[in-house]
């Protein structure tokens, strides 16, 4: 089992690596393969609704040049994903939103069903909104939302005060055991047949 995690802080050495790097150590001791890719400093598209990658057998997206098709490839071959990101503004980083945006749309089959969590990491406020962002894409896609003891929130600007926050790092530890334990009992199990989507919308 082998779990993504999406580090969305484009700085090297920051407050998110260090919260996504204890939830991997604690996976790792739970005998669970994890891998961070870092959206770093590159610039991000956005989705612009072309529909190319829905006419592809491969679902890639039409823009080949960040870290979009790279997700997707690596979440073949993953089990769970993590997505860690400063908070900006009350919101998570605008890379990461761009990116899950267009990962899912392209490519939601290597999404569907598998276990996704999100971590936030803050100066003080706007936490939990910039979780909020993070997770509404996932709960489309059948995507067990994996919690902690606490809101999977970090505090700390400066580089390494993450690392002072023992209840936030906690957290994390805690929440790498819950996302071990929920692969460890649907290793192997099938998703649901579910009915076909019904989509609607209220304009008559």
């Amino acid at each position: 089992m082998k779990v993504l995690l999406l580090n969305g802080s484009p700085r090297r050495e920051s407050n998110t690596l260090l919260a996504l790097q204890q939830i991997a150590d604690t996976l790792g001791k739970e005998g669970i393969e994890s891998e961070i890719l870092s959206v770093g400093v590159q610039p991000v598209r956005s989705c612009i609704v072309c529909n190319t990658c829905k006419r592809k057998a491969d679902n890639r997206c039409v823009f080949d040049d960040d870290l979009c098709n790279r997700l997707t490839e690596k979440m073949q071959s993953c089990d769970a994903l993590v997505v860690g990101s400063p908070v900006y503004y009350g919101q998570p980083n605008g890379a990461v939103v761009s990116l899950i945006q267009r990962a899912l749309y392209s490519a939601g089959a290597y999404f569907n069903g598998k276990p996704v969590a999100g971590v936030a990491v803050c100066r003080r406020g706007g936490a939990t909104a910039a979780l909020q962002t993070m997770m509404m894409p996932f709960q489309l896609l059948n995507m067990p939302i994996v919690t902690s003891q606490y809101w999977n929130i970090v505090y700390g600007q400066a580089a390494g005060e993450a690392a002072l926050d023992t209840e936030g790092m906690q957290t994390m530890r805690s929440l790498a055991q819950n996302i071990a334990q929920l692969l460890r009992a649907t290793e192997n199990q099938p998703l649901p047949t579910y009915e076909a989507r019904q989509a609607m919308n209220f304009i008559r």
